[in-house]
């Protein structure tokens, strides 16, 4: 196995990135998802704050 230098690793990473079409598409779902799951969860755990008032 040869030793490829860290720039030269990165560079070859950055042609592979421009390559590949659906990593916009994919990074958008992924956010989406997230932000779903956070306000779904912040809606579910509201109802179980307590009031104490």
């Amino acid at each position: 196995m040869e030793h490829n230098p860290a720039a030269a690793w990165l560079t070859e990473a950055a042609n592979a990135a421009e390559q590949q079409g659906a990593g916009n598409l994919l990074r958008v779902v992924l956010i989406v998802m997230v932000v779903g799951c956070v306000l779904t969860a912040w809606f579910l755990l509201r109802g179980y704050r307590r009031k104490d008032d």
